[in-house]
């Protein structure tokens, strides 16, 4: 009873994150987009993610657009586009969180709808690592910060919204969580160089 309880979980577990070719709410494909990493000592490489829009919508799109840079300049009078901010904090064994392209240190950022944006769901649980989720200052503080999960983070479920997956670049992702600390202070910075949406 147990064994087969434990399976219909996983079983259960797997098909949330099995790749949907459209998403339920208008028959589009979820977008995927990519960052191109490098560390100020060189290239690191691409990071790809799947966007759950079909889960998520609202927040999978203010990730897409600010890959994108297609929205132009936030109320900041900064333009709302990841390319060139940091990855500022990165804990090994937890996460490494990037995003605030105002700040550049985890104090700022913006979203495409203002400043912030209210939490739109807590479906999608932080069971596994390569998790992309967004970063937040309290309930409904969502602003341009995420998080991508390098462990099982599950006490983070319920409080933070997990909207995308990596699809390729696992490598680069525990590269970049090799330069950090337990502190979160980072060896070196690493950053966005370019990112954007791939055709789908």
């Amino acid at each position: 009873m147990l064994a087969h309880s434990l399976k219909s979980v996983r079983a259960a577990a797997a098909a949330a994150w099995m790749p949907l070719s459209r998403t339920m709410a208008t028959g589009a494909a979820n977008p995927r987009v990519f960052f191109d990493v490098e560390h100020e000592t060189g290239p690191v490489g691409r990071i790809v993610f799947e966007l759950r829009a079909d889960v998520a919508p609202r927040t999978a799109e203010n990730f897409r657009a600010l890959c994108t840079g297609e929205k132009g300049k936030g109320k900041s009078g900064r333009p709302l586009h990841y390319k060139g901010s940091p990855f500022h904090r990165i804990i090994p064994d937890f996460m490494v969180q990037g995003g605030d392209f105002t700040a550049g240190n985890g104090t700022g950022g913006e979203s495409i709808y203002g400043a912030k944006f209210a939490d739109e769901n807590f479906t999608l649980k932080h069971d596994s690592p390569y998790l992309l989720s967004m970063a937040n200052a309290g309930p409904n503080t969502n602003g341009s910060q995420f998080f991508i999960t390098t462990a099982v983070t599950s006490w983070l479920d319920g409080k933070h919204t997990v909207f995308g997956k990596v699809v390729e670049g696992e490598d680069i992702v525990r590269k970049l969580e090799s330069t950090g600390t337990a502190s979160g202070a980072t060896r070196g910075m690493s950053f966005i160089a370019d990112c954007g949406e791939l055709e789908r």
